[in-house]
């Protein structure tokens, strides 16, 4: 298996972006510099690369193909996980409601979408692509899942959680290869796992240091 230098690249900056994570947002609490840095470089990332070649953005996913059927397929899960932790915070009493709910549930798509460009855009589709059919794609789901579960230390909830869905999420991408779905139901299935199960108010942890 064989990266070209603008592969690795990419795959390089995506593990300085999980380390920056445990240091920014897990030590220092620096959880708004953090996201917008990081949702800045990735946009000018996708934007160098693709006034280059502007196929680069269908081969990594960003298209109307298949969006549909992704999010189609994806739906259940997001039902299923709204449901049950809603009905996991009321059966603790601990059911509640704030407009900053409403402000995640609409702005954390976009982080969702940035995490699964890192994930398979860059590093499912690298593996595949450099790997040339000869790597099982059962090993590709199972390593991908795997990084992406491990950047959720120390919650061991969230690491076997995030584990299960990732292979869901590259499941989904090599079937269909369309990030708008997947990173839509990151978003909307982080919001309620975090805010009804783990009691999380993003918002607040965002701008925790003003």
């Amino acid at each position: 298996m064989k990266f070209t230098n603008q592969q690795q690249f990419a795959i390089l900056a995506v593990f300085l972006t999980a380390v920056l994570k445990f240091i920014f947002m897990d030590w220092l609490n620096w959880s708004v510099f953090y996201i917008c840095g990081i949702v800045l470089f990735w946009i000018a990332y996708i934007l160098y690369r693709v006034k280059s070649n502007r196929e680069t953005l269908i081969l990594w996913g960003f298209k109307k193909e298949h969006f549909k059927q992704s999010l189609l397929y994806l739906a259940p899960l997001i039902f299923i996980t709204g449901i049950v932790s809603v009905l996991y915070s009321y059966m603790n009493e601990s059911l509640s409601f704030s407009w900053y709910f409403i402000l995640v549930l609409l702005l954390y798509p976009l982080w969702g979408l940035i995490q699964q460009f890192m994930m398979l855009g860059i590093i499912t589709q690298n593996l595949a692509s450099a790997a040339e059919g000869k790597m099982n794609r059962y090993l590709i789901i199972f390593l991908v899942s795997a990084l992406f579960s491990m950047v959720h230390y120390p919650s061991f909830f969230l690491m076997i959680f995030t584990f299960f869905l990732e292979v869901v999420f590259v499941t989904v991408y090599l079937k269909w290869r369309n990030l708008w779905a997947i990173g839509i139901a990151h978003g909307w299935v982080g919001t309620f796992i975090l805010y009804y199960v783990l009691g999380r108010d993003l918002w607040s942890e965002l701008f925790s240091i003003f």
